[in-house]
């Protein structure tokens, strides 16, 4: 499906994102897998290299400049185009603190990730598709990007903003044949989801989704290898809930 194209995941060394290389992968795409932890970002080049298919690793913290404008030029340099961008790399800051009590660097550290960095990614990212006739930009927001999240403000903070990005970008470079869409994941199965280990915290949380249990990677990741293709040709300036029915019950 994507023989000839290439790919960029941020964020793609563990989680959502790795399973996102990994798909763009095996439809034949070449990946640039970007991350701020080396050992995890090329282990994911092997696993994509030992399957037959291309890949490289760049260093990159989306909330610096400079490293995300390398990402790109790293990008180019080694695959010579830009096709799709899966805009995943996050965190999920400091948590379960009344917002007037956040610290200045927690609430700068969640944002600069979180919403800066897609804005970076973009910034740099949409000069390289243009040159290369367009293509699809997937941006990961959250459940928490379209609800209350109390007690962890910056997180949906940001995460809201991600949406109010991804819609002002799809208006702005649909001429230029640039989609712009955004997932929304419930709770994934992920690192992230760390402090579910708690197994009667984990069954209430299951509860709130409508399929009562939480989402795998892939699942998210089929969603966005779906949104770049051909598929969704028509799909621009939205947000997929990938979320097992959660944001229904609310």
């Amino acid at each position: 499906m994507f023989k000839g194209k290439v790919a960029i995941v941020t964020g793609g060394g563990t989680g959502i994102g790795k399973a996102a290389a990994m798909r763009f992968a095996a439809e034949g795409a070449s990946v640039v897998i970007a991350n701020r932890n080396r050992e995890t970002g090329k282990s994911v080049v092997d696993e994509i290299r030992s399957a037959g298919n291309s890949a490289i690793f760049v260093e990159t913290d989306v909330s610096v400049s400079d490293d995300v404008e390398r990402m790109v030029d790293c990008c180019v340099e080694a695959f010579g185009r830009l096709d799709f961008a899966f805009n995943n790399a996050g965190v999920s800051g400091t948590q379960f603190i009344p917002s007037a009590e956040f610290s200045e660097s927690d609430w700068d550290y969640a944002v600069d990730i979180n919403l800066k960095g897609v804005w970076l990614c973009h910034k740099f990212q949409i000069p390289a598709m243009i040159e290369s006739g367009g293509g699809a930009i997937v941006n990961n927001s959250s459940v928490a990007g379209k609800i209350a999240a109390a007690h962890g403000a910056h997180y949906a903070a940001s995460k809201h903003g991600v949406l109010g990005l991804t819609k002002s970008m799809a208006w702005e470079y649909a001429k230029s044949g640039i989609r712009v869409n955004a997932v929304c994941p419930g709770v994934i199965d992920t690192e992230l989801a760390d402090f579910l280990t708690d197994p009667n915290v984990a069954e209430k949380v299951k509860a709130m989704h409508a399929l009562n249990r939480f989402a795998s990677p892939v699942e998210v990741a089929n969603a966005v290898v779906w949104l770049c293709s051909d598929g969704a040709s028509f799909v621009t300036g939205t947000s997929l809930d990938v979320d097992g029915g959660f944001l229904a019950g609310r």
